[in-house]
């Protein structure tokens, strides 16, 4: 989870061994993400899917993205062998960590931009 100016809010890999190589991904995978929201341009404003879909296959992981209307960005990598996650599956991730975040950010305790602290 990014913040609009590309700073992470929230990061957690599962499992915790090769963390820094998951960090790596993610952080390389915001470019494209800058792409795909530049290429879209003022028809993102207009859109309800805030969607981006496959950014881009590794040899051992799938990256995909999600950003919402305020440009908090939201990227997820998955193991490219596990064939049972379908696109919808994926968006559905995403809908509930972005529901996940506004709540986040209707709690009055929390100060935005503080890096978020969960289990």
């Amino acid at each position: 989870l990014f913040c609009s100016q590309n700073y992470p809010l929230y990061i957690r890999s599962v499992p915790t061994e090769n963390e820094l190589k998951f960090h790596y991904t993610v952080h390389t995978s915001l470019d494209v993400v800058d792409e795909k929201i530049s290429a879209m341009g003022k028809a993102l404003v207009d859109q309800r899917e805030l969607y981006l879909g496959l950014l881009y296959p590794t040899e051992d992981y799938k990256v995909y993205g999600y950003v919402t209307n305020s440009k908090v960005k939201f990227v997820m990598v998955v193991d490219s062998s596990n064939t049972a996650l379908r696109d919808n599956e994926i968006r559905s991730m995403f809908r509930k960590l972005h529901n996940s975040y506004t709540d986040i950010m209707c709690n009055p305790f929390y100060n935005p931009g503080d890096r978020i602290q969960s289990r």
